[in-house]
């Protein structure tokens, strides 16, 4: 198998199995020529598996160039070809991978671009914008539902005392759902052990006792 067009059928196949196979030995080859097939095909590819492994056979090729192509696809209006490319850039780690992520992908509707983009960003992160990118975190406290709020608290401790003001301040924020979320994410902070359901049961807990305390 070693023409683009030739790979490019086997993705297009219609077994699974056939698709991994090439994905696997794309992978194995690591031929720059593959680039755009591999591209091409992790935007549409419904497998979880074979998208994954595409993503590995990418990883393979020269960082100089997956990575300006892969940031190329974080700006597109297909939600599958964006969380992809942002979900490889982070497996690759090229601190030039930052360049993806924007305001619009980490506030974006669609629920799968947004989590690869936090998880993305926790990992390329510069260290002078961790602050940054914890405000933006934050910003999502409270949303969502509640495997969207878990990926949120769980890139929010990944960037450690960076976002601590953050937390904090959304900690004391007037709507009980940005405000117990926040509790729950630091709770979760502090000891990753407890577990992101708990964290958030004992924080609704604890608010609506404040809240009882207060006469409310």
């Amino acid at each position: 198998m070693n023409s683009p067009r030739t790979h490019r059928a086997a993705l297009a196949d219609h077994s699974p199995s056939v698709r991994l196979r090439a994905a696997l030995e794309a992978g194995t080859g690591a031929d720059p020529g593959l680039l755009e097939v591999l591209i091409e095909r992790c935007a549409v590819e419904p497998d979880f598996c074979v998208r994954d492994t595409l993503s590995w056979a990418l990883t393979r090729l020269p960082a100089r160039l997956t990575v300006p192509r892969l940031r190329a696809e974080t700006r597109r209006e297909q939600p599958q070809a964006v969380a992809q490319a942002l979900h490889t850039l982070s497996k690759i780690g090229d601190p030039d991978g930052w360049q993806a992520i924007t305001p619009a992908v980490l506030h974006a509707g669609d629920r799968e671009v947004a989590r690869s983009a936090w998880r993305a960003a926790v990992v390329l992160v510069p260290d002078d914008r961790r602050e940054w990118l914890a405000s933006m975190l934050a910003a999502r406290l409270g949303r969502g539902d509640a495997e969207t709020q878990r990926s949120v608290s769980r890139a929010l401790v990944a960037l450690g005392p960076a976002a601590d003001a953050a937390i904090a301040d959304a900690a004391g924020h007037p709507d009980g759902r940005v405000r117990v979320h926040a509790r729950a994410t630091r709770a979760l902070a502090a000891d990753p052990d407890t577990g992101f359901d708990a964290a958030l049961t004992e924080a609704r807990r604890l608010d609506a006792l404040g809240f009882l305390a207060q006469g409310g």
